[in-house]
């Protein structure tokens, strides 16, 4: 199945709005791997500023951006999949990274969230 928000490989990706101010943009959406609690959809963001050398957001402030980007960018378009998931995990790093492989000198952070009454619910992973 094509995922539809997959970005462009040509141009300028779309940078997307944080409560930090950091420059984020969408890597890619998985949907068709399960998560630790059933059918999850993982967005997941490149957002350079939180790298550990070098980076100016903390991991405070890159967590009020995950949740942020739980409610306005994740929420809206969970009606563009089929069964609906219960879980929504977001994650964060500081470079794009292949889905699932380990990566030691990246900067990662996700969250988990499940979702109820248009809200994300943030869930202790």
């Amino acid at each position: 199945m094509t995922d539809p928000f997959t970005p462009p490989t040509s141009g300028e990706p779309e940078l997307i709005e944080v409560p930090s101010g950091q420059p984020v943009v969408l890597q890619d959406v998985i949907w068709n791997a399960p998560g630790p609690e059933g059918l999850a959809v993982r967005f997941r963001f490149v957002a350079p500023q939180i790298a550990r050398d070098g980076g100016t957001v903390p991991y405070e402030s890159a967590a009020e951006d995950i949740a942020h980007l739980c409610e306005t960018y994740a929420l809206p378009r969970l009606s563009e999949f089929g069964p609906q998931p219960t879980q929504i995990i977001i994650s964060l790093a500081d470079q794009a990274l292949p889905f699932g492989e380990s990566a030691p000198e990246a900067t990662q952070f996700f969250e988990s969230f499940t979702h109820q009454d248009g809200h994300c619910i943030w869930e202790i992973f």
